[in-house]
């Protein structure tokens, strides 16, 4: 029997740390599988440090980053480019993951050439197509078009058979980033960035935050910051880490906030093993992150959201995660309600997480080998108990 040839597609940091797993996992069936690694590089620095930090060479990179691209120049560079990759590569499957631009172009340039297409983390949905933009519309485009639906969770799949998925196409997983999580973080971990190292020596408690989305910049984010910097006035042994997203209208309002505050450390975009071990030495963790909502779960780490809707409900409904949006007022009244109620604290770092226990790759390539008849085995469904 012929191996069989399973293209991965991505071109994001968040992509990367869910798929370098799976890659793993692929290569470690040499017999039946020969993994095809693609990437767009739609996001190029920080796509390269998850694949150096995973060992992994793209067979074909795309390189399709530019200043200043738009949506429409990273859809039509990818497609294109991927037309090209997959007709020389001639994969069986193709899997492509979550909800960027290039999930979406993947997913159709494997449809253009009658390609099955396997999507990793399916299911997700807010229910509002222009909230998160354009990742809504890019994960629902991209479930219309697969043939293999790996659900991250219950709840995923129930939106799946809501939209008429055939049940048999759709398999529960769990999360691939906790399957990351398990070889990234560890307890003696040291930082190279001196300012990070600051904070941790300086400070019993840490808070982390990140802010990135489109829906916040300006305003919002400016709420935000206010909100935090008048809740760490009232916990003196409390800092803030912020490593700053590189987005010069994220850094506008940051400086005018938060520069030079007392206890507030500010710093560049972290690579992703410093940064969830950052994770892990925190206390409280604020973001408009997708990804982290299900990572620092994981660790134990309560996590307030910074958006109004989240395609992430089973984090809300199990307890790890408030929605708190970008209101002033919500935002310091509870992050100062972690801070100073311990009980309400521990109901959030203890909750289980509901995003899986590790495994969530080895389920994909066991359906995977199944499906096209290389075992008769096949594996259990990842389940919340």
């Amino acid at each position: 029997m012929k191996k069989l040839k399973v293209m991965t597609v991505f071109g994001t940091r968040p992509e990367a740390i869910k798929m370098c797993p799976l890659v793993q996992e692929l290569r470690r069936h040499p017999d039946t599988l020969e993994p095809i690694v693609a990437v767009t590089a739609q996001h190029r620095e920080m796509l390269d440090q998850v694949l150096d930090l995973f060992g992994i060479v793209p067979d074909y990179d795309l390189n399709i980053m530019q200043g200043g691209q738009t949506l429409y120049d990273v859809t039509t560079r990818a497609l294109t480019g991927l037309k090209e990759v997959m007709e020389k590569a001639r994969p069986d499957l193709v899997l492509v993951h979550g909800d960027t631009t290039t999930t979406f172009a993947g997913a159709l340039a494997a449809y253009y050439l009658q390609i099955p297409v396997g999507h990793v983390e399916a299911g997700l949905r807010t229910g509002n197509k222009y909230s998160p933009f354009p990742e809504e519309m890019n994960r629902k485009l991209t479930g219309a078009i697969a043939d293999l639906h790996f659900a991250p969770t219950t709840t995923s799949r129930d939106n799946l058979l809501r939209e008429n998925v055939d049940p048999a196409a759709i398999f529960v997983t769990g999360n691939t980033v906790i399957d990351a999580l398990a070889t990234t973080v560890q307890a003696d971990y040291r930082f190279d960035d001196p300012v990070v190292e600051e904070a941790l020596s300086r400070h019993p408690r840490l808070l982390v935050m990140t802010t990135h989305r489109r829906e916040n910049l300006g305003e919002p984010m400016r709420h935000v910051y206010r909100a935090v910097k008048d809740a760490l006035a009232q916990c003196p042994d409390v800092a803030a880490v912020f490593p700053v997203h590189k987005n010069p209208k994220v850094r506008e309002v940051v400086q005018a906030e938060l520069a030079g505050q007392d206890r507030v450390y500010l710093t560049e975009p972290m690579d992703y093993q410093p940064f969830a071990n950052l994770m892990s030495r925190a206390s409280v963790i604020l973001t408009d992150s997708g990804g982290i909502q299900e990572e620092a779960p994981a660790l134990g780490k309560p996590v307030l959201v910074l958006r109004g809707t989240t395609e992430r409900p089973e984090a809300v409904a199990a307890g790890t995660v408030r929605l708190v949006g970008t209101d002033y007022d919500a935002v310091r009244n509870e992050t100062l309600r972690l801070l100073t109620d311990r009980s309400y604290y521990q109901s959030m770092a203890e909750a289980v997480n509901p995003y899986g226990d590790g495994q969530a790759c080895r389920r994909i390539v066991g359906f995977i080998l199944n499906r096209f008849g290389y075992t008769d085995e096949m594996p259990d469904e990842f389940n919340v108990q």
